[in-house]
């Protein structure tokens, strides 16, 4: 047991032999699935207490792998009065899959709950033949230069002093509402002003020759990387990269 390492973060692990905790761990290891904690024998509250350190610092290990062990009523109690998950198998599979579609549905929420948070890095140009509106709510086509734009994106223009512009509230392509438009894509968007603050007005405040990028912050490229990696190809994190040194973000 002793040749075991365990990681500062990961799930909690018991079995009911050696030989069953060996063979788990090492499917959790090919499986790119940290453990913390290892035990053979039943779950019992000091166990849940063990598994609920990680609630502090990575929720989606606050759990409890159980595989062909018996779990004490306390113990449920207690895991249930906490938030730790124990998931119970007799079959390493079952335990994996039950544990990868709680990762999922943890993975769904926290997506939703920060979406507003994630900005997508974008550079877009107005398209001078299709000004429809110039103030409140500005409507614009735009060439999307780089990157992707989406619903809820914060638009400001570097050349104006960073002047923030407003926020996209609706994206549209041959009259279809689009969530998302990318790169190389030509469409119309609708910006409103931010809450509180006055409308700017195209031509006066900014012009249809600057070219406008989305307002990224610290605390936005955070979001991005931990709940939204897989929505930005490589070239959407180049711009993000670019975006942080114009904002000076460190």
């Amino acid at each position: 047991m002793s040749s075991i390492r365990l990681q500062d973060r990961g799930v909690y692990v018991q079995a009911s032999t050696l030989g069953s905790l060996e063979a788990l761990l090492e499917f959790l290891k090919t499986s790119s699935i940290p453990y913390a904690g290892i035990r053979i024998g039943p779950v019992v509250k000091k166990d849940v207490m063990k598994a609920s350190i990680m609630l502090e610092h990575d929720s989606q290990y606050a759990v409890i792998l159980a595989f062909d062990v018996k779990i004490e009523r306390d113990a449920q109690d207690l895991a249930d009065n906490l938030g730790v998950r124990i998931f119970q198998a007799d079959i390493i599979y079952h335990l994996f899959d039950k544990f990868m579609a709680f990762r999922d549905e943890l993975k769904a929420k926290k997506r939703d709950e920060f979406k507003h948070v994630a900005v997508f890095p974008c550079k877009i140009k107005i398209l001078p033949q299709f000004i429809f509106n110039t103030r409140d709510p500005i409507i614009v086509g735009v060439m999307i230069e780089a990157g992707i734009i989406k619903e809820g994106t914060p638009l400001c223009v570097p050349n104006a002093e960073f002047l923030e512009i407003g926020r996209v509230t609706s994206i549209e392509y041959n009259h279809k509402q689009m969530e998302t438009a990318r790169k190389g894509q030509e469409v119309c968007i609708k910006i409103e002003p931010i809450p509180g603050e006055s409308p700017k007005l195209l031509g006066r405040h900014f012009q249809e020759t600057d070219i406008i990028v989305s307002k990224i912050t610290r605390e936005s490229i955070d979001a991005c990387k931990d709940y939204f990696r897989s929505d930005l190809q490589k070239s959407d994190w180049q711009l993000m990269v670019e975006l942080k040194k114009l904002f000076e973000i460190m």
